[in-house]
C-alpha cells in the first residue's frame, strides 16, 4: 500500500475495532543491557562524548535490536509501532553532541519501523499495520524556569521548539510514517510549539499528515507540568484536528482512568491511551503484570472510553499480547455528534458510522 492507502486504511479500521498500539521501547532496549561499546557499535566507536542511554541512537548503530522490538510487538498484535525517535530532536540530542544527526536518526528510524509494519501486512494483509512518528516533548519547557532563583529564565523558546519539532517531523515523514505522534506533552506551550512546527512542515510539503497528541499528567489531581487540567488541554490543541488525543505514561491505567474519561466525554476525535504498567517501585522497575494491566484497559473499553490503546513505561509485548486478547471484540469508543472535519485532518474523507 502507498501512504493514502495506509491513511484510508487507517481511518477505516480505528471506526471497527480497538487498535492496538505497541509497548515501551526504552523498557525493551533495557533488556539488552547494552554498554557504552554497544551503543556505539562499529560507526561510532571514536565519538567524543558517552553516547550510553541514548536509545535512538541504535537506529544507526544497533539497527537489528531497533527491528526486533518492532517484529516482538507487532507479533504480540500491535496494529500501530512507534518510531525509536522520542529523543530525536535537535535539542534532546545536544546532550550527546549529536544534533547533525537528528535528520538521519529520524529518517532510519521510520525506515526500520516501515519495513517491519509492511512485512507483517505482506504477512496478514487482512490486518494492515501502521507507524507513528514519536515526536517526544525535548528535555526542556517552555513555561517554567529550570532555576528556582530566576522564575522568569527559560532555557529554551517557543521558536527553538518549533524548529527543532519540525525539523523531525520533516525526516520522519521521509522516512515513511502513517502518522505524527506529539507525545507524553507535560507543557502546553512545548506542545503548541510542535503544532506550530508541523503545521509548517504540511504547508512546505503540501500534504497534511494525521497528527496524533498525548498528553502526560504529573500528579494525580489531572494536571500536566504547566498546571492545566486535562480538559484545557484539549480546549488549547484542538485547533490542530488532531486524529487522536489522548494520555500515556504518567501513572498507571487504573490513575489515569478518570482524566481520560473526562477526555472522552468532550473530544471531538478518537482517543488514544497507553498508561505505564502501573507506578514504579522503590528501584524504578515495573511490577504490573500483563494480565493487571489488560484487566484495566479491558474495563476502559467495554466503559466506551477508547480507540487505541497500548503501553507505555514499563510494558513489554507480553503486555501488548494480553491487552490486545482483552479488548478484542470490544467496540470502539462512539464519536461525539460533531462534523466529520473534525476528525479527517490528513485522511481521505469517508462516512463516519453511527
Amino acid at each position: 500500500m502507498n501512504r493514502q492507502d495506509r491513511r484510508t486504511a487507517l481511518n477505516e479500521a480505528v471506526q471497527q475495532r480497538i487498535l492496538i498500539l505497541d509497548g515501551a521501547m526504552g523498557t525493551m532496549i533495557q533488556s539488552y543491557t547494552l554498554d557504552e561499546a554497544g551503543y556505539r557499535g562499529d560507526r561510532f566507536k571514536d565519538f567524543e562524548h558517552d553516547v550510553k542511554g541514548n536509545n535512538d541512537l541504535l537506529n544507526l548503530s544497533q539497527a537489528k535490536i531497533v527491528r526486533e522490538i518492532h517484529d516482538a510487538y507487532l507479533d504480540a498484535g500491535a496494529d500501530v509501532i512507534q518510531t525509536n525517535t522520542f529523543n530525536s530532536t535537535t535539542i534532546s540530542q545536544a546532550d550527546y553532541g549529536m544534533e547533525d544527526l537528528v535528520a538521519e536518526l529520524n529518517r532510519e528510524g521510520a525506515r526500520i519501523a516501515r519495513e517491519a509494519a509492511d512485512a507483517a501486512t505482506v504477512k496478514n494483509p487482512d490486518k494492515p499495520r501502521f507507524v507513528a512518528g514519536s515526536l517526544g516533548p525535548t528535555n526542556r519547557t517552555a513555561s517554567l524556569s529550570p532555576d528556582v532563583n530566576r522564575p522568569g529564565f527559560r532555557n529554551t523558546n517557543f521558536d527553538e521548539l518549533r524548529e527543532a519539532y519540525r525539523a523531525a517531523a520533516a525526516a520522519l515523514v521521509e522516512g515513511g510514517v502513517d502518522t505524527l505522534l506529539i507525545e507524553t506533552i507535560f507543557d502546553t506551550l512545548n506542545a503548541k510549539a510542535a503544532i506550530f512546527g508541523v503545521e509548517e512542515l504540511f504547508d512546505q510539503i503540501g500534504e497534511r499528515i494525521p497528527l496524533m497528541i498525548s498528553g502526560t499528567l504529573t500528579d494525580l489531581s489531572g494536571r500536566n507540568l504547566s498546571g492545566q487540567t486535562i480538559e484545557a488541554f484539549w480546549h488549547s490543541v484542538r485547533h490542530a484536528q488532531p486524529f487522536t488525543i489522548g494520555i500515556n505514561c504518567a501513572f498507571g491505567a487504573e490513575q489515569i482512568r478518570p482524566h481520560l474519561a473526562s477526555l472522552s466525554r468532550i473530544a471531538e476525535t478518537w482517543i488514544c491511551g497507553y498508561p505505564n504498567a502501573g507506578l514504579p517501585n522503590e528501584m524504578g522497575d515495573y511490577d504490573e503484570v500483563p494480565d493487571t494491566t489488560a484487566g484495566f484497559l479491558k474495563e476502559w473499553a467495554e466503559a466506551g472510553l477508547i480507540n487505541i490503546v497500548g503501553g507505555c513505561c514499563g510494558t513489554r509485548p507480553d503486555h501488548i499480547a494480553a491487552i490486545a486478547n482483552a479488548v478484542d471484540g470490544v467496540a470502539p469508543r462512539k464519536l461525539p455528534d460533531v462534523a466529520p472535519s473534525m476528525l479527517l485532518s490528513g485522511l481521505e474523507a469517508v462516512s463516519i458510522s453511527a
